[in-house]
C-alpha cells in the first residue's frame, strides 16, 4: 500500500539538470528555446551584415545608442529589482517582495515607453521595415524583444497578485532572460560596427 510519501516520490517528476534551478522546470524549457530563436536571428543578422557591411554601418547611424543605452540601465534595474524580490520572496517577506516586483515593472514599463518613442520617431523619418535589410532585423529584432518585455511585464503582475517564493523564481528567470537578450540586441544593433 502507498503512503502519502511513497506518493508523493513517484508523483514527482525528474527533470534532470533542470530539476536543480529555481522556479519550474517548465519556465526553463522555454527560457532555453527562446535564446535558441534569438540565437538564430542573431545569426543571421551577422551573415546579413557580412553581405553589405557598409549598408548596415549606414543604417546604423540613424539609432540613437543614448535611448538604446537607457533602456539597457533601465533593463539591468529591473534586473536587480526582479533579484531582489526573489531575496524578500525567500524569507516569505511578501510586502517587500511585492515592492520591487513593481519597481521591476516600473522600470520595464518605461522600457517599453521609450521603445514605442524611438519606433515612432523611426517611422516619422520613413524609416520603416521596408527600408532596407538592417531596418528589418532592427525592427524584427525590436519587436520581438519588446513583445518578450510585455509578456514578461503580464508575468509580473500575475505574481504580483499571486505572490510565492516558486511564482517569483519561475517569472523573474524569465524577466533576467528578457534582460539579458537585451544586453546583446543593443550592442548588436546600436554599437558594433
Amino acid at each position: 500500500m502507498n503512503t502519502s510519501s511513497d506518493l508523493a516520490s513517484t508523483t514527482d517528476d525528474d527533470w534532470g539538470p533542470l530539476s536543480s534551478l529555481p522556479g519550474n522546470p517548465l519556465m526553463w524549457v522555454l527560457i532555453l528555446s527562446e535564446m535558441l530563436v534569438f540565437s538564430a536571428f542573431f545569426i543571421l543578422f551577422a551573415w546579413q551584415r557580412a553581405l553589405d557591411p557598409e549598408l548596415f554601418n549606414q543604417s546604423q547611424l540613424f539609432l540613437n545608442p543614448v535611448s538604446g543605452g537607457l533602456n539597457t540601465l533601465l533593463l539591468l534595474s529591473s534586473g536587480l529589482f526582479a533579484a531582489l524580490a526573489v531575496q524578500a520572496s525567500a524569507i516569505n517577506d511578501v510586502p517587500h517582495c511585492r515592492w520591487w516586483l513593481a519597481l521591476t515593472m516600473v522600470s520595464g514599463l518605461a522600457f517599453c515607453a521609450i521603445k514605442v518613442l524611438e519606433y515612432v520617431e523611426k517611422f516619422g523619418a520613413g524609416l520603416t521595415p521596408e527600408t532596407n535589410i538592417f531596418f528589418t532585423y532592427y525592427y524584427l529584432l525590436t519587436a520581438f524583444h519588446l513583445a518578450h518585455v510585455v509578456f514578461g511585464l503580464c508575468l509580473l503582475a500575475l505574481i504580483t497578485w499571486k505572490t510565492s517564493r516558486e511564482n517569483v523564481e519561475t517569472v523573474t528567470a524569465f524577466w533576467h532572460m528578457v534582460d539579458l537578450i537585451w544586453i546583446m540586441l543593443y550592442p548588436l544593433l546600436y554599437l558594433l560596427r
